[in-house]
C-alpha cells in the first residue's frame, strides 16, 4: 500500500470488530442450547429493505458453523434505523430465525424488511406519534424485524414462524407485516 493511500481500518473499526467477534462467539456458543439450533439450514438470506430500497443476498454462516464478520456487518447496515441511519449489532439468533422462515417458505423470494433496528430516538418518536411501538422494544435492542414476503399471505408467514417455537411472532395485518424477534417464544 502506498503511503498516500487511505487506511482501510481505523483503530475504532478494529476495536468494534474485535468486540463484535467476541459477542458473536458468545452467541455462537449459546446457540446449540437454543431450541432452533438443531435445525439450522444453510446460513444464507436474501433481504430487501423497503425503507432504503437496498437489497442484500449474503451467506453469513459457513457449513462448519462459523459466522462471516463481513456478512454480518453488511446485515447490520441493511437492517439499520432508516430514520437516523444508525446501525447496531443485530442479534444473530434473529438472523437465524429469519433464515429459518425464509427457507421453510421456499422459493427465491426475498424477505422484505419493513422495520429493523430502531434507534431509541426514533422509537420514542413513534411512541409520541401514538403508534403501537413498545417502550422496551426488541427493535431498539437489535433483536427484531418486521417483515413481509411478496406472494406469501401474512397468515402463512405467521404460521410458518410460529411452527418453529423460536422468539416472538406478532401478526399485524393492518400494517401488512409480521414481527419476528429473538426474545422468548410468544405470539400475538
Amino acid at each position: 500500500m502506498s503511503p498516500d493511500a487511505p487506511s482501510l481500518w481505523t483503530r475504532r473499526d478494529l476495536l468494534r470488530t474485535t468486540a463484535v467477534g467476541m459477542a458473536l462467539a458468545a452467541v455462537r456458543l449459546a446457540l446449540p442450547a437454543d431450541t432452533c439450533a438443531a435445525r439450522l439450514p444453510e446460513g444464507r438470506v436474501s433481504l430487501y429493505n423497503l425503507q432504503t430500497d437496498e437489497r442484500l443476498s449474503v451467506t453469513y454462516r459457513t457449513d462448519s458453523g462459523a459466522y462471516d464478520q463481513g456478512a454480518l456487518t453488511d446485515l447490520n447496515h441493511l437492517l439499520r434505523c432508516h430514520h437516523t441511519n444508525e446501525s447496531t449489532i443485530m442479534d444473530v439468533r434473529l438472523i437465524e430465525f429469519v433464515n429459518l422462515v425464509q427457507k421453510r417458505i421456499g422459493g427465491r423470494r426475498d424477505v422484505h424488511i419493513v422495520s429493523g433496528y430502531r434507534s431509541p430516538e426514533y422509537n420514542d418518536q413513534l411512541i409520541r406519534m401514538g403508534t403501537r411501538a413498545a417502550r422496551n422494544s426488541y427493535h431498539v435492542l437489535g433483536q427484531a424485524v418486521d417483515v413481509q414476503m411478496p406472494g406469501v399471505p401474512l397468515r402463512t408467514l405467521r404460521e410458518v414462524a410460529l411452527r418453529f417455537g423460536c422468539g416472538g411472532v406478532g401478526y399485524y395485518p393492518r400494517g401488512k407485516f409480521v414481527h419476528l424477534d429473538s426474545g422468548p417464544f410468544r405470539y400475538w
